[in-house]
């Protein structure tokens, strides 16, 4: 359902456009695109921040998950059942 939604072709475009030039005025199309890119920048830099931190978080976790493992395998003796 959802993808038939999005499978505009060439005259559904026209018309789109068409219908924001008669909303806005050809002289507000500049502005407007100019403030969708500074919206989508804006996003890509929240998102790719968002990613790091969640790297940096799973990252500092195997790194405490290896600590212990480290300091529980050198804490025990070895034994001597031969």
């Amino acid at each position: 359902m959802l993808l038939a939604f999005l499978n505009l072709g060439g005259p559904e475009l026209f018309l789109i456009f068409l219908a924001i030039i008669l909303l806005f005025g050809a002289k507000k199309l500049p502005e407007l695109a100019r403030g969708l890119g500074r919206s989508l920048g804006e996003f890509r830099k929240a998102k790719d921040e968002f990613d790091r931190e969640i790297h940096r978080a799973a990252d500092d976790l195997e790194e405490e998950k290896k600590k212990k493992l480290e300091s529980h395998s050198s804490s025990t003796p070895p034994s001597d059942k031969a």
